[in-house]
């Protein structure tokens, strides 16, 4: 009787959270950041209930990641040899710490060629794209295998699936036409998640890097840094120094704004490096692009 009624009370809560969704009030004109701001407050607020009872097929999910990557690399700048290493490194690092991942999809890492863009951002089904940006703010693998790691666990964990539902649900899309999909700017993915999902990409994306062998002190050097800059440029907003451009310091601004506190997302990694007892003593690896670029076959 029990399991009855606690079925029927998650069937009910599904039923609401999907008539609200058919039913909400729209403006005739709508635009881009009013949609991704939409979609982005209705995943922190509708329970994911309804997300799990009408969860997509991992094969539909990967469907729609590859339309998606389609639009979104077509409007990237030809691809040149330093482009090209900078892809290699991330496959290689990004398929290491894939390798740990709970789901058994086929992930790819796809460079931004934006300096300016500093930021990452994953697509339903194993797509991750990384700014040029935000690669020049890292000092070792180390760092960028946390990074990843926390894109892996955004799509590991089904939330840039679900952001693809409540888009749909919100703009009608219908997710079995490919120019329908195609409708989905790529400023949704930018936009962040709630901030459990955020923490918990941070959580699961530092037990994965670990377990791919890379030390639990990158993530730790990351976060310190951006709680640095965060006291620094954004807090107080000093005159950055000439090591750190205004411009670097304008998309650090943007990054901020779409996950936690650095404090914050600092302090949670120290719990569970504590907890898990993951060592921090091994040796970081160097961030080593630049020799395969200069050094490595073109």
């Amino acid at each position: 009787m029990k399991r009855i009624v606690a079925l029927i009370s998650i069937l009910l809560i599904a039923g609401g959270s999907l008539y609200l969704a058919q039913h909400r009030k729209r403006q005739d004109v709508v635009s881009v950041n009013a949609v991704v701001d939409a979609a982005a407050d209705w995943q922190r607020d509708v329970t994911r209930v309804p997300m799990h009872l009408t969860r997509l097929s991992d094969e539909q999910e990967s469907r729609i990641g590859n339309a998606l990557t389609q639009q979104y690399v077509s409007a990237e700048p030809a691809e040149n040899a330093a482009n090209a290493a900078m892809e290699r490194y991330l496959d290689e690092v990004g398929g290491r710490v894939a390798a740990h991942a709970h789901r058994k999809l086929v992930f790819r890492f796809h460079l931004m060629a934006n300096a300016e863009m500093i930021n990452a951002f994953a697509l339903p089904g194993g797509h991750v794209f990384v700014g040029q940006g935000l690669l020049d703010q890292m000092t070792s693998e180390d760092e960028l295998a946390f990074v990843l790691g926390h894109e892996i666990e955004h799509i590991d964990h089904y939330h840039a699936v679900e952001r693809v539902q409540i888009d749909a649900q919100l703009n009608n899309l219908n997710l079995d036409i490919v120019a329908a999909v195609a409708q989905i700017p790529i400023s949704l993915w930018q936009a962040g998640y709630s901030k459990d999902e955020e923490f918990e990409a941070d959580r699961e994306g530092l037990r994965i890097a670990n377990a791919a062998g890379y030390s639990a002190q990158g993530a730790v050097n990351l976060l310190e840094r951006w709680a640095h800059l965060h006291d620094e440029y954004v807090t107080h907003a000093e005159t950055p120094p000439e090591a750190l451009s205004q411009l670097a310091v304008d998309g650090l601004n943007g990054y901020f704004r779409t996950h936690p506190l650095p404090s914050e997302r600092l302090a949670q990694a120290r719990e569970v490096i504590a907890q898990d007892h993951l060592p921090l003593d091994n040796c970081l690896k160097p961030f080593h692009v630049e020799y395969e670029i200069t050094g490595g076959e073109q």
